[in-house]
């Protein structure tokens, strides 16, 4: 069943939606600001996303205008208390799928998750990027390194994607930060150097080049053959 994501920082309506998608069989998750919203957005792991505009941290044209830039096609339907035209025309100029506003119906509410879900352009089959000895597995977001699979969190995934696509060229931290969060951290922000940590455990460090004041480099080790597996 379809998975749908909720971004409203009104507890109530978050509730109150959630209750009764539940009960119609979908799977909900409920985010309370535009950071998380956007985080949890474009991590792939949703089929449609209902988006409030007044939101804290980043509001939802925020949001909505980032999830797009970042090439996210996952379904938008805007619920918010901002009924006016103009409104209205900038979430649906901006990508949004749709637009309802508060107070609505909830039957027609589902109505149009329905359709939007109907509507929405079927996926074309996953091409498992690759280098060396490390390939990814797009549908099940993991890695596979010499033989052995290798599960890995939505962030740690999309970013050893990024890596892996670009295998053998310099990225920046700047760059790693764009194309794997879509949006600017603090300055002082270690969330590139963490997440490169934790895919030199897991993919092994002689994967990962650090080019002191540049950023990293993704070196490709030539694939050999995979350990046999032990007798039983």
């Amino acid at each position: 069943m379809a998975r749908i994501l909720i971004a409203d920082d009104e507890p109530r309506i978050a509730a109150f939606i959630a209750k009764g998608l539940t009960a119609a069989g979908y799977t909900t998750s409920s985010v309370e600001d535009g950071i998380r919203a956007l985080d949890y957005g474009s991590s792939g792991e949703f089929d449609l996303l209902i988006l409030d505009i007044g939101m804290p941290r980043m509001d939802g044209f925020g949001v909505l205008s980032a999830l797009r830039a970042m090439n996210c096609t996952v379904p938008v339907i805007v619920l918010t208390a901002r009924d006016s035209l103009p409104d209205t025309l900038a979430a649906l100029d901006g990508g949004a799928d749709d637009y309802m506003s508060k107070p609505f119906r909830f039957e027609e509410l589902l109505s149009r998750i329905r359709l939007r879900l109907r509507d929405a352009p079927a996926v074309p089959a996953a091409v498992a990027p690759a280098s060396g000895d490390v390939s990814l597995d797009v549908d099940l977001r993991c890695a596979n390194v010499r033989g052995r699979t290798v599960s890995l969190s939505a962030r740690e995934f999309a970013m050893a994607r990024v890596f892996v696509e670009n295998s053998g060229k310099l990225l920046s931290r700047e760059q790693l930060l764009s194309r794997v969060w879509g949006y600017d951290f603090d300055g002082s922000s270690n969330v590139v150097d963490v997440y490169v940590g934790y895919l030199r455990t897991k993919l092994g460090p002689e994967h990962f080049q650090s080019v002191r004041g540049a950023g990293y480099r993704f070196t490709p080790v030539p694939a050999g053959p995979t350990s046999p597996e032990p007798a039983p």
